[in-house]
């Protein structure tokens, strides 16, 4: 992924190659933090742009996967301050329903995926932050580990317990109804 350029001692790197190796991955990362293709794919352009302006040390990086993630996870993350979860896409949840049941099935998969997030944002935020990253698919929790600076018992711990307590709450809640 990084050439070294002949003529200077700056090392030249294939953007085209990295864009099209990890850009989907990128996406997904920020999408599950934010919930909205667009502030997604800005972040994505965002981790890039980091990639352009740190290519002089970028022979340091031992784990370019990892380093691009975690790039684009604390971007995201730190747009995601800048929002209140009410403000987010609304259109998250539908897109999580299935499109080809009826109708009356989409609207209440919507309500249900709808009352996971909510449910999710009361989580406290080592627990929901393992969970996001968990929903990545290609993450494995020594991944989770490095992109948290966590060491990966600490995942795996925080990962069973958010799912417990996100399980518990929506138990809770559907017993409500």
């Amino acid at each position: 992924m990084i050439l070294i350029s002949t003529e200077s001692a700056q090392p030249e790197i294939d953007l085209a190659a990295l864009v099209e190796t990890y850009s989907r991955l990128l996406f997904r990362v920020a999408h599950s933090v934010l919930r909205s293709r667009a502030e997604a794919e800005d972040i994505v352009q965002d981790t890039f742009l980091r990639v352009i302006e740190r290519r002089c040390s970028l022979d340091a990086i031992h784990d370019m996967r990892v380093w691009l993630i975690r790039i684009a996870w604390n971007l995201a993350l730190d747009r995601r301050r800048r929002i209140r979860p009410e403000q987010m896409d609304e259109s998250f949840a539908e897109s999580l329903a299935v499109n080809s049941v009826p109708a009356d099935e989409r609207l209440e998969q919507t309500q249900r995926m709808k009352a996971v997030l909510r449910a999710m944002e009361k989580l406290p935020k080592p627990e929901r932050h393992v969970l996001l990253l968990s929903a990545v698919d290609e993450l494995g929790t020594m991944e989770m580990a490095k992109v948290l600076d966590r060491s990966e018992s600490a995942v795996r711990a925080l990962l069973f317990r958010a799912r417990a307590r996100l399980r518990e709450r929506l138990e809770v809640k559907g017993g409500e109804r």
